[in-house]
C-alpha cells in the first residue's frame, strides 16, 4: 500500500468504502503500481479478495506485495485471498477433460465470448459463508487486466456484461468493491477498447488514469495521475471532482506532487 496515494484518495484500511467500482487506466505508461496498491490495501483492510491476474505470475505479485508489507502466500493459505493465475491456467485448460469446468473456458471454445464460468468462479470465491470461516470485511474483486480479454478475442460487450453481473453480486448484493485495470491503447480505431473504457467509465465511482509525460522520459517524474471521483446521485454542481498529480515511483513508495513541483525541479 502506498501511503501517499491513500492520503490523496482520503482513505485508509480502517475506513473502507463499500459498493464501489474503481477503474484503473493507463496510457503510454505502466499503471501496474495502482494494482499493487489496491491489492495490498484491501489485504491490510482484512477484506476477502478474489484476484483475477491475467498478466503476471503469483510470485511476481507476491514479491511486490512483500515490499508493501503483505504476504500473498499467507493471505492465500488462511483463505483471505483467492488467486486465479491466468498465465498458468491458460496452459492447464488445454490438458483438462473437455467436460471439466474452468474459469477460462472460453479459451477452448469456438466463440470466445462466454465469461459465465469466470463469473461463477468469482461468485464461488467471494460468496459469504455463515460459519467455519474467518470474519473478513467486505469482499473485493480485483482484475489485472481486462484488456487481456479483448486481446484473447472476447468482445467488449461480453466483458461489460461480466462486470455488470459482478457488480450486481459483489457491489450491490454483498456490499463489496471491484477494482479493474484497462489499458488505453490510444488508438482511435480500436473500437472494442473504446467501448470497454467508455462503458466502465460510466459505471465507475472512482477513475485513476496514469499517463506518460508528453515530453518523454524523465528520471525524476515518471508520469501523471488523474483522479476523478464520480458521484452520479449528487447535484450537478457536486457530481464530479477531479485532481491531477505527477508522480515518481520508488522501490517501496510512490511520491506525488503538483505539476511542475517535483523536488528535483525545485
Amino acid at each position: 500500500m502506498f501511503s501517499e496515494l491513500s492520503n490523496l484518495l482520503n482513505t485508509s484500511p480502517d475506513k473502507v468504502e463499500q459498493g464501489k467500482l474503481t477503474l484503473l487506466c493507463d496510457v503510454k505508461t505502466d499503471g501496474s503500481f495502482l494494482v499493487h496498491h489496491f491489492l495490498s490495501f484491501y489485504l491490510k483492510a482484512h477484506c476477502k479478495v478474489c484476484f483475477v491476474a491475467l498478466t503476471q505470475s503469483f510470485s511476481h505479485y507476491n514479491i511486490v506485495g512483500q515490499k508493501l508489507g503483505v504476504s500473498l502466500t499467507i493471505a492465500r493459505e488462511r483463505g483471505q485471498l483467492v488467486f486465479l493465475e491466468g498465465l498458468k491456467s491458460a496452459m492447464d485448460i488445454f490438458f483438462r477433460p473437455q467436460e471439466e469446468p474452468h474459469p477460462l473456458q472460453f479459451l477452448r471454445e469456438a466463440s470466445a465470448g462466454n465469461l459465465q464460468p469466470l463469473y461463477e468462479f468469482v461468485q464461488d470465491a467471494l460468496k459469504p459463508v455463515a460459519n467455519g470461516e474467518a470474519a473478513w470485511r467486505c469482499p473485493v474483486l480485483l482484475v489485472d487486466d481486462l484488456s487481456v480479454l479483448l486481446s484473447l478475442g472476447v468482445g467488449a460487450v461480453a466483458v461489460l456484461d461480466f462486470i455488470h453481473y459482478c457488480r450486481a453480486t459483489v457491489c450491490w448484493e454483498w456490499k463489496g468493491n471491484i477494482v479493474a485495470l484497462v489499458h488505453d491503447s490510444g488508438d482511435t480505431e480500436d473500437e472494442e477498447n473504446d467501448i470497454l473504457l467508455n462503458g466502465l467509465s460510466h459505471q465507475s465511482h472512482l477513475i485513476l488514469r496514469a499517463e506518460g509525460l508528453a515530453t518523454g522520459f524523465c528520471k525524476d517524474v515518471h508520469g501523471q495521475l488523474s483522479v476523478l471521483w464520480r458521484r452520479p446521485l449528487q447535484p450537478t454542481s457536486q457530481r464530479d471532482q477531479s485532481l491531477t498529480y505527477q508522480y515518481k515511483i520508488q522501490d517501496k513508495n510512490v511520491s506525488f506532487f503538483a505539476k511542475g513541483m517535483s523536488p528535483a525541479v525545485l
